[in-house]
Order: structure tokens, then C-alpha cells, then sequence
């Protein structure tokens, strides 16, 4: 990664959002709830929010003047604030001009999901792909932060004339880029020989939103020891493991999460950790049912598949934590909207249950809950995929169904 010494401290931060006509106040206030939470994934503490209502970004500063100006005024009176967080990427121009009216330092959304990455990555192959991502980030921006990057090369007729500093810059940082995508290209080769090598066992991905409960459920069918945290991204290198459910074997694997506003280049840098999923037979969408707004991380989840072209896999919608579902039933005189909260679980399950196209299982990995259910229908779904691959087989499932 980007080569620059920090102290590990905990930093005060203020967050911003806006209102928009495509985005209400209760969907920012709930964006901004997990931008806290990113935001402390990375070590900061958010210490106050920002809301302003606006029919677009202010192309100059994304908020308005007086907006910006009573932010100013806060961080002034709070001098202990040194870090302000926007929920939406911003362009250079606005994080420049933010800066030189806050005089603090300014991140996005993009630029923080990029640290907790950096901060989380632990193989050369994570490394690599972080790395890449924050020099396509940083590149458009050299104007903004201005550093004098070492140089990796020079001596006579290697600069032209007149040549600035940010120019120098920006080629070593193409250069590096282009040293970082040879690099990720020989991994690809050598994780598709590692594929390759598994043979013909079927194989099944771990997918869905950060901090669902993937790896959680990983260690549990897998009995390994595979890190799981309630924080998001605790997971960025895909990991396999092989898994036995009754007389059948599988390859597990255990993928990154996916999030609102992922940034493009780390959707790009990180196409070949998603290769697991591109090559699964079968896919479990591991869904966090606890939080309010799950349905929108569904589409979230199913919008990134279509991307990398794994939208039309067979697929499980695993409803993960029912342990801390919550609900309010609703007084019967109570005429206002039903919400999400006063629907139960047993009649959110009769709801999704219905919908026949896919095989739906709720369960409760931190509580095992409904565990050995999941595993049954693992045991189905794979031994399905695995007939088709060995018809001779059939027989032994058979008579290991006597036996039971």
C-alpha cells in the first residue's frame, strides 16, 4: 500500500449527508447510521451529523454555503473535531474547495471504505488489490494532496523539460498502476491453477452484504477458524474450506462483503477475489434480517452479482440473526402505516417462504438456530449438483438414505 508512516489514534469525526429527491430523510439518516459505522470500523468516532435538503449537490462545495459555513462554526467551537466524512464520493474540486473552508481534513465515503480496506488486508494478493485501488483513487486528486512521492527512477533524459513535481508524480503513480495490474494478472493465473486443481467438487460461495454473518456461518459449517468480527469487511480474502454434510463432500467459500456506493475500482481491483463466486455452482445469499432495512441490502447484493455476471446461479436466501429480530405489534388503534418492525417473524417467513423460485432458510448462526436445517438442505441442493456430475453415484445416496 501507499507508504505513509500514521500514529493509530482515535479521531473525532463529524459526518455529513444530503437529502435529495431520489434519497429521503429517513434512507440519509439510516446511510449516515452506517457511514458511522465505517467510520469506526476505521477507528474514528463520529461525534455529530449533519442533514441538509437539496434538489442536487452544490457541484462547487456538495452542500451549500451557509450549510458549510455552520459546520465551520461547529468545528471551531469543538476544536477537538479534526476530520469531517461525506456519505457520497466527491470530486476533487469539492474536496479541495471543502477543505479550504473547513481546514480540517475532509474524506468520502470512497476514501474511507478504501482505509478500513487497507487497514484489513492481510495477504499479498488483498494488499495488491487495495493498493491498486487507492492509486486509481489518488491519481485525479494529486493537485488536492500534493506530497512529494519517492521517486522510483530518474537520472539524465528521464524528466522533460519543465517538468512539475505532480507531473512526476502522476507518472510514477501510472507506472506503479501498471506494475500493480501485472502483478494481479500472475495471481489470477496462479488462483485458476489452484481452481483448477480442486477437480470436480462442487462448489458453493458465501455471499451477501458486510457484516451479515458470512463467516460466522463459515466457521460453523466448516468448523475452521476464520476471522469473524462484528465489523465491516472483517473479511477480504476469500477462503475455501472443504465441508462434509453427511456423506457428501464441498468446497465452502467465504467472500467480501458487499455495500452500498462500493467504489468502482475496488468492484474492479477486487474481480478476482469474486472469482469464487463467478465459478460456484451454488450460491448462499446470507441476509442480516436484524437490520431494518435488509431489503435494500438484498437488491444491493443482487445488483453487484448481476455485475460480475452471477445474477442467474442457483441460490439459498439464508435470513441470518433471527436471534435479534425485533418487533412491535402494533395497538389496534393505531392507524399510522404498518412498517417493517410491526411485521413478525413467523409472518415474514409465510411471506418469503412463498416465493418458490428460490430456497429460503432462516437461522441463527451465533445462537445455532435452525443449523441442521440448513445443513439438510445443503445436503440436497449439492448432492442435486453432484448427480448430474457423477450419475453413478446415485446408488450410494440411495442406500446411504436406508441407512439413515
Amino acid at each position: 500500500m501507499i507508504d505513509i508512516k500514521t500514529e493509530i489514534y482515535e479521531e473525532n469525526a463529524v459526518l455529513v449527508g444530503v437529502i435529495t429527491q431520489e434519497q429521503t430523510e429517513e434512507q440519509t439518516k439510516e446511510y449516515l447510521s452506517e457511514l458511522a459505522f465505517l467510520a469506526e470500523t476505521a477507528g474514528a468516532q463520529p461525534v455529530r451529523k449533519f442533514f441538509q435538503r437539496l434538489p442536487y449537490p452544490n457541484p462547487r462545495t456538495f452542500i451549500g454555503q451557509g450549510k458549510l459555513e455552520e459546520i465551520a462554526r461547529y468545528l471551531s467551537d469543538n476544536e477537538e473535531v479534526g476530520m469531517v466524512i461525506f456519505d457520497d464520493e466527491l470530486s476533487p474540486l469539492q474536496l479541495k474547495n471543502i477543505e479550504n473552508e473547513l481546514h480540517v481534513k475532509v474524506l468520502d465515503r470512497t476514501s474511507l471504505i478504501l482505509d478500513i480496506f487497507a487497514k484489513r488486508a492481510q495477504t499479498a494478493h488483498a494488499k495488491t488489490q487495495v493498493e491498486l485501488a487507492q492509486y486509481q483513487y489518488l491519481l485525479p486528486r494529486l493537485t488536492r494532496m500534493w506530497t512529494h512521492l519517492e521517486r522510483q527512477r530518474g537520472g539524465i533524459g528521464m524528466r522533460g523539460p519543465g517538468e512539475t513535481q505532480i507531473e512526476t508524480d502522476r507518472r510514477i503513480i501510472l507506472n506503479r498502476i501498471s506494475h500493480l495490474k501485472e502483478e494481479l494478472k500472475q495471481i489470477d493465473r496462479q488462483k485458476s491453477v489452484q481452481r483448477k486443481n480442486r477437480g470436480k467438487l462442487v462448489r458453493v460461495a458465501l455471499v451477501g452484504y458486510t457484516n451479515a454473518g458470512k463467516s460466522t456461518l463459515m466457521n460453523l459449517l466448516s468448523k475452521s477458524d476464520v476471522f469473524a468480527e462484528n465489523k465491516l469487511f472483517a473479511t477480504l480474502d476469500t477462503t475455501v474450506r472443504k465441508v462434509i454434510v453427511k456423506n457428501i463432500p464441498f468446497l465452502l467459500s467465504d467472500t467480501v462483503g458487499f455495500i452500498r456506493k462500493l467504489p468502482h475500482n475496488l468492484i474492479e481491483s477486487f474481480k478476482s477475489t469474486l472469482d469464487e463466486v463467478r465459478e460456484a455452482d451454488l450460491l448462499v445469499h446470507v441476509v442480516d434480517i436484524s437490520h431494518p432495512n435488509f431489503e435494500e441490502q438484498i437488491e444491493i447484493v443482487n445488483a453487484t452479482l448481476k455485475e460480475i455476471d452471477s445474477c442467474n446461479k442457483p441460490t439459498i436466501l439464508l435470513f441470518n440473526k433471527i436471534d435479534a429480530f425485533s418487533f412491535v405489534e402494533k395497538e389496534p388503534d393505531d392507524l399510522t402505516p404498518m412498517r417493517k418492525e410491526n411485521i413478525s417473524l413467523e409472518e415474514l417467513q409465510k411471506t418469503w417462504m412463498a416465493k418458490k423460485q428460490l430456497d429460503c432458510i432462516f437461522v441463527s448462526a451465533q445462537e445455532r438456530i435452525n443449523i441442521q436445517q440448513l445443513k439438510d438442505l445443503l445436503y440436497e441442493r449439492v448432492k442435486a449438483i453432484h448427480i448430474t456430475r457423477f450419475p453413478y453415484n446415485d446408488f450410494l445416496f440411495e442406500n446411504y438414505s436406508d441407512l439413515e
